[in-house]
């Protein structure tokens, strides 16, 4: 089976509360696709990319942290970079807030090039009904955990979405970690 790997704690409370107030103002984009394409029944959700958000720099040092002893101890990918920026998602009930079943490795220039995807839980559990983060690294559907500030790794090829939000708003943080295209 693929592995699913998690760190319950990759950030605090006060991490992802203060993550939370460094993008409190920052101007949101419609979620798109790979090249920019949108599609409201495939994914619906607004966007906050962390290199355009000043004072969250430290976000990278931390998740360069976590990749290096996940991929250690579980993956051994040959990851060389973080091409892209991080980005915080937002799927509220007001929208009704999903990304249904996708994998993060595809066509474009860096999206081939993704190897590891990191996702991590910034809302608390209680503060939002439905948006459960899936993934499907074989037959069956494994959910992530819930609980905030906890990390969910997996490679960027395992299909998963964000359920519709039914109520409330999630709150998350993705990163991809970059390396010559799988073989």
């Amino acid at each position: 089976m693929i592995a699913i790997h998690r760190v319950p704690h990759a950030l605090s409370d006060a991490d992802c509360a203060r993550l939370l107030s460094c993008i409190n103002d920052a101007p949101t984009r419609d979620a798109g696709l790979v090249r920019q394409a949108r599609d409201h029944n495939l994914r619906r959700a607004d966007l906050v990319w962390l290199d355009d958000v000043e004072g969250a720099d430290w976000v990278i040092d931390r998740m360069i942290d976590l990749v290096r002893t996940a991929n250690r101890d579980v993956f051994d990918f040959d990851i060389t970079d973080f091409a892209e920026s991080p980005q915080v998602a937002r799927y509220g009930a007001d929208r009704q807030g999903h990304f249904d079943w996708h994998s993060d490795i595809g066509e474009g220039r860096l999206a081939e090039r993704r190897k590891l995807t990191i996702v991590v839980q910034l809302s608390d559990a209680d503060a939002y009904t439905g948006g459960d983060l899936e993934l499907m690294p074989g037959a069956g559907i494994v959910a992530a955990d819930r609980a905030r500030g906890s990390a969910t790794l997996f490679p960027a090829f395992v299909l998963h979405r964000v359920t519709p939000v039914t109520a409330g708003e999630r709150q998350s943080l993705t990163v991809w970690c970059h390396g010559a295209p799988f073989r």
